[in-house]
């Protein structure tokens, strides 16, 4: 699935980020910061200027079947979020974004219809994977998981506490073994 060695970099790529940020290896990385730090905008489709009301109303749909956008332009880079998704979900589909440009992950296909409108058809499987998997280091390492489960906090009160979601949470401690870890010993 992944290459020799991905998983580990990614351990480590997050816990250089926290000290650049002065955060714990264990505490919460907030991806606003995040983001910032890496020099990308992060904007929801209400700080869209020129948007026609056709478009804005298609964005603002909680059902409209879109996370996130990253637009690159030359060296400057852009996210844009869905507002209508929770706070835990803007968080994991912002740092999903993020760990696309630090892999520096190409889309697939990327096209402009006829009348101007960008088409853009997202990230090859793997690529998907490599970010999905960085995400969750950048959101909830190792460290974090290890300081959650050795103190007993349950999966709600640390998903709040980090931001996330809880299905984020469970994923995390089940993908890392640490949920089995616990149980064995």
């Amino acid at each position: 699935m992944f290459e020799r060695g991905f998983k580990a970099w990614c351990e480590r790529y997050s816990k250089e980020k926290r000290v650049e940020l002065g955060v714990s290896p264990s505490d919460p990385l907030d991806p606003f910061n995040l983001a910032k730090q890496l020099g990308y905008n992060v904007w929801y489709p209400s700080d869209l200027d020129g948007l026609s009301l056709q478009s804005a109303n298609v964005l603002a749909q909680a059902n409209g079947g879109w996370s996130a956008v990253t637009i690159v332009v030359e060296e400057k880079t852009l996210i844009v979020l869905n507002a209508t998704h929770s706070k835990g979900r803007q968080a994991s589909d912002l740092m999903h974004e993020i760990s696309h440009r630090v892999l520096d992950h190409k889309p697939h296909e990327m096209d402009v219809s006829a009348d101007g409108v960008m088409l853009l058809s997202g990230y090859e499987k793997q690529q998907e994977e490599a970010a999905d998997w960085l995400s969750g280091c950048l959101l909830l390492p190792r460290d974090a998981l290890y300081s959650i489960k050795s103190r007993r906090i349950e999966d709600t009160e640390a998903a709040k506490a980090y931001g996330v979601s809880v299905s984020m949470m469970k994923y995390r401690m089940s993908m890392t073994g640490m949920n089995k870890q616990f149980r064995a010993g």
